[in-house]
């Protein structure tokens, strides 16, 4: 019998834990089960715990809400079943743990702390210590993106297009990809995990992004600097 006839899983909420906060509500936190060939294991969503950082909430009207659980749940079975299919010849439990692991991995979140030493920096080196160390305690109710998108509308023109040029050289491209992502397919909660960035056509619209909104941005840096990123991220084979 093929191995894909033998996965099953399922996404749900653990009733025999006790509730966590999830955006100001008493939730159950999400698992997820998989068996093959017998065995089953157990591991706490990764989506969820991700998902539970106050910056993915949405903001509408004033008002501030959570992402719907069902969306987390739904993206959770899409990466199972994209791990599943991706290994559906050489499938083991300890493959899925690393895949998974990996895959999960948000690309926006990973660099948003080497932004904020960007930011931190760079406040310092124009005179701004008081805002640099603001900015330092990060904005966690925001993602930084958001900050700096504000900043447009408060900084002299020619120190937000220093702050934006600087960016291109001394930081990850997490103000690019957030750019990028919010024109490509804004759905709440905006992310880009390691499994989004290699669905078919993503790169390619991403490229065609640079090019033409990101002009002054180094394409090629970009992507080395996604590609070491990987390798830091990606597990050995099993």
């Amino acid at each position: 019998m093929d191995k894909a006839y033998r996965i099953s899983y399922k996404t749900y909420q653990n009733d025999r834990l006790k509730k966590v906060n999830f955006h100001g509500k008493k939730v159950y936190p999400l698992y997820i089960q998989v068996t093959f060939d017998r065995r089953t294991t157990f591991y706490k969503s990764n989506f969820f715990d991700l998902f539970s950082q106050p910056k993915y909430a949405i903001r509408v009207a004033g008002e501030t809400f959570g992402p719907k659980l069902q969306v987390v749940i739904e993206k959770e079975n899409d990466l199972i079943e994209f791990i599943i299919e991706k290994h559906k010849d050489d499938f083991s439990l300890d493959l899925f743990k690393q895949e998974y692991n990996y895959y999960s991995q948000d690309l926006l979140d990973l660099m948003e702390p080497g932004f904020q030493n960007y930011l931190y920096t760079f406040f310092h080196d124009e005179g701004m210590p008081a805002l640099a160390d603001a900015l330092k305690g990060g904005a966690p109710e925001r993602p930084l993106c958001d900050v700096v998108e504000d900043m447009r509308m408060a900084l002299k023109p020619d120190l937000y297009k220093r702050l934006v040029e600087n960016s291109f050289y001394y930081a990850p491209p997490y103000s690019t990809l957030y750019e990028f992502v919010k024109n490509w397919r804004f759905k709440p909660p905006v992310s880009l995990t390691f499994k989004d960035w290699e669905q078919k056509g993503v790169q390619e619209a991403f490229v065609e992004f640079v090019n033409r909104a990101c002009p002054d941005a180094n394409l090629s840096s970009i992507l080395r600097e996604i590609e070491k990123l990987e390798k830091v991220i990606r597990p050995s084979s099993p």
